[in-house]
């Protein structure tokens, strides 16, 4: 496992390639750094999102960001209203359909981390929704690329797309990174913006737990490296001359997501996958796909974009 990482950090080592070594780590031989994997990656993602804004320009990323603004109110509402009604039809546990409809609509395994105490899930529930969004996170990253290019998306549309329609930022920023740099400045704002909503919703949901009755306990986590990313990209936007180290940090960050993905990958435990049951991955198979749809749909139209 340390080696594998050390090797991730390697500029010729690609995030697809990096995901799949982690994957074919916990699939072999397993990972008996488990504990410590699940704590030090939303670590080093937050590290690198932070460091990716050091490479850009703060009006660049404002911009983006509000030009995503409309297209993630109204894509999050359309997801929760879609995923709680397959959970309904397919007879998808109501909890684990919430979380599963709440990671699909903002970012993946953050947002489920993020609402966890306020609804109080059984530990296999949180594990069937992490499971299902994950599976779905490593698909997306090696597919999306292959059909923006396909479809002769722009870096520009891309980059709207992958931010709207994969879960978690890191595959979001791996998809993107893939696609391309004008890909990668459209699709991270866009998805920190998306990001932001954990906490309105976190308060929202924990509202209704208590109008119920029902207790909510522990501390919502707030997307803090948000404020770091957007503090990165206005130093180097105010100070013209730290560019140069601003790309230097930029570019150490996208070889730390490198690693962020190959342990991700090593977190895939054999275990993970057994608690994952048919009903729960058709609901998160089909509302990944109806989103996905709707707002590739939604930019090749011309309403989005």
């Amino acid at each position: 496992m340390p080696l594998g990482a050390a090797v991730c950090l390697l500029p010729v080592v690609s995030t697809g390639l990096a995901l799949l070594a982690g994957l074919g780590v916990a699939m072999t031989v397993g990972n008996p750094f488990a504990g410590t994997t699940r704590k030090l990656t939303p670590r080093l993602l937050s590290l690198a999102v932070v460091g990716l804004g050091a490479g850009m320009d703060l009006g660049a990323v404002l911009s983006a960001g509000r030009e995503g603004l409309g297209y993630t109110v109204v894509g999050i509402a359309l997801c929760l209203v879609l995923g709680v009604g397959l959970a309904r039809l397919l007879g998808v546990p109501r909890v684990t359909g919430l979380l599963i409809s709440v990671g699909t609509a903002i970012c993946g395994g953050s947002a489920i981390a993020a609402v966890v105490p306020v609804l109080r899930p059984q530990e296999h529930e949180t594990s069937v929704a992490l499971g299902t969004v994950f599976l779905l996170n490593a698909v997306a990253l090696f597919v999306f690329p292959v059909v923006g290019h396909a479809l002769g998306l722009t870096p520009h549309q891309f980059g709207l797309w992958c931010a709207m329609a994969i879960h978690d930022t890191s595959s979001v920023v791996g998809a993107a990174l893939r696609y391309g740099p004008e890909a990668l400045a459209v699709a991270t704002p866009v998805k920190l913006a998306r990001a932001l909503w954990i906490l309105p919703l976190t308060v929202g949901l924990a509202a209704w737990k208590r109008r119920e009755g029902d207790a909510v306990t522990g501390k919502v986590r707030r997307p803090w490296f948000i404020a770091g990313f957007l503090g990165a990209a206005a130093v180097v936007t105010v100070f013209p001359a730290l560019k140069p180290v601003g790309q230097g940090v930029a570019a150490v960050a996208r070889q730390v997501l490198v690693v962020t993905l190959f342990l991700l990958g090593a977190g895939l435990t054999r275990d993970t996958l057994r608690a994952v049951g048919l009903r729960p991955l058709a609901q998160a198979v089909v509302l990944w796909l109806l989103m996905a749809g709707l707002c590739l749909g939604a930019l090749r139209l011309g309403w989005v974009g």
